[in-house]
């Protein structure tokens, strides 16, 4: 066996195994590490080598194919990868579309090949796959100053969480800074994107000019505090949802219906959860937006037999006597689907 490149004392072999013994896969479950060359994800596949050297590992490269000579950048990371001692190294190109601009576009083709990837080892190794990304407590006080801008609620301003299956992100709590010093520890050449520095994109500016002003008006410490506030809203919320399964699981009427007079008896943040939760398991709803869900609860709440409140797709919520109606999203045949909770 090579010897690790990163010691274990390391910030980022720390962070990879603090994230590997909270448990959030099997001891022998295989990992994928996604890369791209920059120094965040190079030095996460040095991490993971040294602290999980007891399981299945492989590495993946995605190229873009959104700037001139990403090829190279991604043979490139192949073959620091395999320096680290990763035998099992894909580099995949993939095709990037134009939906919701080219941020959006580019990181649902990554992901769609990611998931491809992990499919693969995983009929392999017999076993699920837990994927690796390289996001750090810089990316993650991004997406919270991101969903404050959007007001679109608690779920934004928590971020993204250490584990979502398949996706685990053990740097959320290590500073992009920490990933160049490891990366030099290592030995690794790192591969510097020049969109990072491009003004054309949110993210950026909101790292190089937004972030450095609030550290100079707050005193410091802005990054560690949003991800801070990322984390304790993700235990609140948690804890928010298991309660809104309980509620649903009250409220649900055999055949599907809700009753409308037990879900009214829950505070509304447990009411809109239920109503969300449920839109999507009775009719595959995924596109709610908070004007459906308030029109949703004052259905609940204050509706007559009768009334109907329009979903996206043309579906009608209708309430019913006590009762808040939506057709069962239809099987691949086309005939309802039976209704299967969790």
């Amino acid at each position: 066996m090579r010897p690790p490149r990163l010691p274990a004392a390391d910030p980022v072999t720390r962070a990879v195994r603090s994230w590997l013994d909270a448990g959030h896969v099997d001891a022998d479950s295989p990992l994928l590490v996604a890369v791209s060359g920059g120094a965040d994800s190079l030095a996460l596949a040095a991490a993971v080598q040294t602290a999980a050297r007891d399981r299945p590992l492989a590495a993946a490269v995605i190229d873009h194919g959104l700037q001139v000579g990403s090829a190279e950048v991604a043979a490139d990371a192949a073959t620091a990868l395999r320096g680290l001692g990763y035998d099992r190294v894909t580099v995949r190109r993939v095709a990037v579309g134009t939906d919701g601009g080219l941020e959006a576009a580019a990181r649902a083709a990554r992901y769609r090949a990611l998931e491809d990837l992990a499919g693969e080892l995983a009929a392999d190794c017999g076993r699920p796959v837990g994927v690796l990304l390289a996001h750090t407590a810089d990316d993650q006080a991004e997406t919270v100053l991101l969903g404050l801008g959007r007001g679109s609620g608690p779920r934004s301003i928590a971020g993204m969480r250490p584990w979502s299956a398949p996706w685990g992100r053990p740097l959320l709590g290590v500073r992009r800074s920490q990933t160049e010093n490891a990366c030099a520890a290592a030995g690794l050449a790192f591969w510097s994107d020049p969109q990072n520095v491009s003004a054309a994109f949110t993210r950026v500016r909101l790292r190089r000019e937004v972030i450095p002003l609030l550290d100079e008006v707050l005193g410091g410490g802005v990054v560690p505090a949003l991800a801070r506030t990322a984390e304790l809203m993700a235990d609140d919320l948690a804890a928010l949802d298991a309660l809104a399964d309980r509620a649903l699981a009250e409220a649900r009427c055999d055949d599907g219906d809700l009753d409308c007079r037990l879900l009214a008896g829950w505070p509304g943040a447990i009411r809109r959860r239920v109503l969300r939760l449920w839109a999507r398991q009775r009719a595959g709803l995924t596109e709610l937006t908070y004007r459906h869900l308030v029109a949703l609860e004052e259905c609940v709440i204050h509706g007559t037999s009768g009334r109907a409140v329009r979903l996206p797709g043309g579906i009608d919520a209708v309430r019913a006597g006590r009762r808040l109606r939506l057709p069962a999203a239809p099987t691949a045949g086309g005939e309802p689907a039976a209704t299967a909770w969790p």
